[in-house]
């Protein structure tokens, strides 16, 4: 939301307050509060009539500092509220001068200036990372008596900014206006499904606005030298998150907003779905799975999607009786076949549902002020909308899920959640409307995430989701939402993963061959490595099927080829999923986070990191050539053995059966010894490729078990131009070391 016209005034009906210095600053063992009227104080008769802001800076874990800045503080406290985990303890050192208060945590410092204009600054190590000065926060005032915060933060020269969710324009959002605020608006435009109001930046830290209300981003587009962000209302909390590397960034953030949880093994297999408007029946899906197989096509997962149940009652969660006669017999068969079994579901509740009388009854619908339930048409006829702040209404929800598991469905794809409607609605909490149109992807997401963990433990629960907002990410997969069957579109839907890959979301997929429409075959075969090469796969339209038979037999043994790939990548895959588990690390990488220091991948948005060692470029034109750069090092292609050198741009012509795919310089890839299936022994005779390894190099590889635990610790050494091993922890009887160079 931009306030000014130009840089010096303001626009029209608008008037604004800022904080001019502070008058005086109080301290707590933990905190400092500083009090900064909105004009300097000469005499005492200027305290009279003068408004105060109350500005607190605190730190709630090592190397994170939270502001919080007040012009009137009796509002009732709002919600809902992200659910942030504090690190108790954790050593805060304050320091107060003539000059200067500063509040010191780990190795990140937020430095006040007592003797001036308004100034607050965050350093490192003596380093300004960013800053607040003299003109950076507001309250403003509308003339409909509306009021809004704003702070600015200073951006660098050169410095980029990445993040604030799964937004499809451009990586780095310098020069961009974003609305954190949830809309199913397709992959096309500024909307997202996934709003996350934190950004990372090359300067080496983050910032998290707290609060799931609408934040407004000018990333260097109003003031262009500096990022603002502003919210309506008399109160603004922010965090700055020190790294000083952007993984070190995400590994505090997601320390205090939730990591992913672990996910399981078979997930990351290939999902195949009926579509969804297709007509399909037992019959059809049956085909489908047995023409996958006679064609040596590896399958996890079958998903059904929305006609499942039938047209107008979505969502009862009652099979079509005349598609789908003998559901638990199908399950079963579809089992017998080593099949996990997704459901497409949706938090609504349609009028012809047999659900919705008893959710109305029961209260467990969401309300408008009269005590009506609240209802439109857009979607499903006279829908509804599960009031998840009801704790009765979530366990009824769940108690519908729970009789589809018991069923034999292991997950879900939730869908939708973003369309929550502010006004004229009451929650049976008395959650502010506005507050919950973004957190309601979160309590959503949540209930149906938690019943599949009680119903299979830890790290075997997996959903398929498309909205959420900070915190999230612990909740995985998300899935890029509705993008049309072009190159255009691919390319919009990498920009949406490496953007929610930079805020703090460790796993992400996306419709192979697109959504909307139906894909040529050189569009369906281009987009089926780069399916394979992310975290999770899966074949998914709209109107149409998308088994590769439908397009041509050269589809057939692209997505042989790229799924048996990625299954004989699992000991490798499977270490890098357990670090976004563990450390908020994302699987699929934009190149900033693992090459922070080579400005060269700046603005890279074609290409991406998959895990610490591959090069991923996917082809997106029909003739095969693609553009993209390698960073310092010699690089491999990992098909074909060719050796590259970095630091610069490189032009290649492909056939549809390849892509650049490269492994970096000294990196061991684990190769397993199966390419079926993703959940075997990854460790039972695994191939350690070790590529370009230098004269005395060493190297440990650790393969991974299947929940997590570490299987087998490997120790490489290169001597005399001969490759030894050894194993240094757990055990590994069959392996084989293969040196490239």
């Amino acid at each position: 939301m931009k306030f000014t016209d130009g840089y010096w005034q303001l626009r029209p009906g608008l008037t604004r307050l800022r904080p001019a210095a502070v008058e005086s600053v109080e301290t707590t063992e933990r905190s400092l509060v500083a009090y900064a009227p909105a004009k300097l104080i000469v005499g005492r008769g200027d305290t009279l009539n003068q408004p105060l802001f109350t500005v607190t800076v605190s730190s709630p874990a090592a190397g994170v500092i939270g502001v919080r800045i007040q012009h009137h503080s009796g509002g009732v406290p709002p919600r809902p509220a992200f659910g942030l985990t504090a690190e108790d303890g954790h050593p805060v050192k304050i320091e107060v001068d003539d000059e200067v208060a500063r509040l010191t945590s780990g190795d990140l410092t937020a430095v006040l200036r007592l003797d001036g204009p308004w100034d607050l600054r965050f350093e490192r190590d003596g380093k300004v990372l960013t800053g607040s000065s003299a003109r950076s926060i507001g309250l403003i005032t509308d003339s409909a008596g509306r009021h809004f915060l704003h702070e600015q933060l200073a951006l660098g020269v050169g410095e980029t900014v990445y993040g604030l969710g799964e937004r499809f324009g451009p990586l780095v959002k310098n020069g961009q206006v974003v609305d954190i605020w949830n809309a199913d608006g397709g992959t096309s435009s500024e909307q997202a499904y996934k709003n996350v109001p934190f950004y990372l930046t090359s300067a080496g830290y983050g910032v998290l606005v707290d609060t799931p209300a609408k934040v407004s981003f000018e990333v260097g587009s109003e003031v262009v030298a500096q990022n603002q962000f502003s919210v309506e209302g008399q109160e603004l909390s922010y965090y700055v998150i020190g790294g000083p590397e952007p993984k070190d960034v995400l590994r505090r953030y997601t320390a205090l907003t939730g990591r992913p949880a672990r996910v399981p093994a078979w997930s990351m297999g290939l999902w195949l779905s009926t579509s969804f408007t297709t007509d399909y029946t037992e019959e059809t899906t049956s085909s489908f799975v047995a023409g996958m197989a006679s064609r040596d096509l590896p399958l996890s997962v079958f998903h059904f999607d929305c006609f499942w149940m039938r047209q107008f009652h979505w969502c009862d969660f009652v099979w079509d009786p005349v598609a789908f006669p003998d559901p638990a017999g199908m399950l079963a068969r579809l089992k017998e076949r080593g099949l996990k079994i997704s459901l497409w579901i949706n938090p609504y509740i349609a009028q012809r549902s047999v659900l919705f009388e008893e959710g109305r009854r029961l209260g467990y619908l969401l309300k408008r002020p009269d005590g009506s339930v609240w209802q439109w048409d857009l979607w499903q006829a006279g829908m509804a909308i599960v009031d998840f702040t009801n704790p009765a209404a979530t366990a009824w929800f769940r108690a519908k899920l729970q009789v589809l598991i018991d069923l034999g469905v292991d997950c879900f794809k939730t869908d939708f959640g973003e369309r929550i409607p502010v006004e004229d609605v009451v929650w049976h909490d008395g959650s502010d409307p506005e507050r919950m149109h973004n957190y309601y992807p979160y309590l959503y997401n949540k209930a149906v995430f938690g019943l599949l963990e009680d119903n299979r433990g830890e790290g075997d629960a997996v959903l398929f989701a498309r909205s959420a907002t900070v915190g999230g990410q612990q909740f995985p997969v998300h899935w890029g939402g509705d993008c049309e069957s072009t190159f255009e579109a691919m390319a919009e839907s990498l920009r949406g993963g490496l953007s929610l890959a930079s805020s703090g979301f460790g796993y992400w997929s996306h419709d192979i061959g697109g959504f909307e429409g139906t894909p040529d075959a050189a569009v369906f075969k281009r987009w089926v490595p780069f399916g394979l090469l992310s975290s999770h796969s899966r074949l998914h339209g709209s109107g149409s099927y998308r088994v590769p038979w439908a397009f041509d037999e050269e589809a057939v043994d692209v997505l042989r080829r790229f799924t048996k790939l990625k299954m004989s990548l699992m000991p490798y895959l499977a270490r890098v999923a357990e670090e976004a588990h563990t450390d908020g690390t994302p699987m699929m990488r934009p190149m900033v986070l693992e090459f922070p220091a080579d400005p060269g991948v700046a603005y890279l948005e074609r290409q991406y990191m998959l895990g610490p060692d591959l090069l991923v470029a996917p082809v997106m034109s029909k003739d095969g050539e693609v553009r993209f750069y390698l960073p310092e090092g010699t690089w491999t292609h990992l098909l074909t053995g060719e050796q590259l050198a970095g630091s610069r741009w490189v032009t290649q012509t492909h056939g549809f059966d390849s892509l650049p795919v490269l492994v970096r310089e000294g990196a061991v890839i684990a190769i397993g010894a199966v390419d079926d299936r993703p959940d075997y022994d990854w460790a039972d005779g695994v191939e350690l490729r070790w590529y370009t390894p230098t004269e005395g190099q060493s190297a440990r590889v650790r393969l991974p078990g299947p929940n997590g635990e570490t299987a087998a610790v490997i120790e490489l050494t290169l001597a005399d131009g001969e490759a030894t091993a050894r194993v240094v922890e757990g055990t590994c009887e069959r392996f084989t070391v293969t040196v490239r160079r």
